[in-house]
């Protein structure tokens, strides 16, 4: 697929494997890349395919989270400020090391800046809000706001071609907490461009909500019955709102959250 501009000098591409989203945001003296995929090679053919916007240099790199398939390509761009939330490095070293031990290909690259909760970057006169609403897919999922662009960059807080992943270092608890801010931030026309799939608009992410929710009530409800976490998702049936082979990791954290 090609570069779409799903916002006034906001582009998004999806690549495959995964469907996952790389965007850019277009300034006067260079643009701003948003992830770098799951390997040196993929971040390769992003280089390749920057050109397709012209001759803009990358200036910055941001990180929205600390999964390989948005991490594992940073190494093509040393030399270049990359910049994450400040608890991006922790989840690397505990989760995203490990993979990449038996790879010869991936040297791991974490952010050369790091970022609190809120942070603004002035991208050739664009102004970029880098956010951090509260935890969800990870502890240290990181947003992008283009407030004159009325976009939303948000990695995988919010996904399109497939159900939220519970993934490493997930806080389904809170999740819908998270969600509950960034639409109280959403103005009604903002386009979000998720970490996989298409972009969507405010109502697709208040139907999101409602699924992230119904997880996290029937954890609490599970574990309040004292059903054991091997037997949550079989014993939720029907309930779940998404795919049982998906909800191991959300049963694991959830539980452990709760003081299983």
């Amino acid at each position: 697929m090609g570069w779409t501009e799903v916002a006034d000098g906001v582009f998004q591409r999806r690549y495959n494997p995964l469907d996952v989203s790389v965007c850019v945001v277009r300034g006067s003296e260079g643009v701003l890349l948003v992830d770098t995929r799951s390997s040196p090679a993929e971040a390769d053919e992003i280089r390749r395919d920057l050109a397709e916007l012209g001759t803009a240099p990358v200036r910055r790199v941001v990180n929205t989270h600390a999964h390989y398939d948005h991490t594992f390509g940073n190494q093509r761009f040393v030399g270049t400020p990359i910049m994450g939330h400040r608890r991006l490095p922790a989840h690397l070293d505990r989760y995203e090391r490990a993979m990449a031990a038996d790879r010869d290909d991936v040297d791991i690259t974490p952010p050369t800046e790091l970022v609190g909760d809120r942070h603004v970057l002035d991208v050739g006169g664009q102004a970029v809000e880098l956010v951090h609403l509260g935890r969800g897919h990870t502890d240290h999922d990181l947003l992008l706001h283009v407030p004159d662009s009325r976009a939303w960059l948000v990695g995988d807080v919010i996904e399109e071609s497939g159900p939220p992943m519970y993934g490493t270092g997930c806080f389904p608890l809170e999740w819908p907490g998270t969600i509950t801010a960034l639409l109280a931030a959403l103005g009604a026309d903002d386009v979000v461009v998720p970490g996989h799939g298409a972009a969507v608009n405010r109502a697709f992410v208040a139907a999101q909500l409602v699924d992230l929710a119904a997880v996290a009530d029937l954890l609490r409800e599970l574990h309040a019955a004292g059903v054991p976490a091997s037997a949550a998702v079989a014993e939720g049936g029907d309930r779940w709102p998404f795919p049982a082979p998906g909800l191991d990791t959300a049963v694991t954290e959830g539980y452990r959250q709760l003081g299983a």
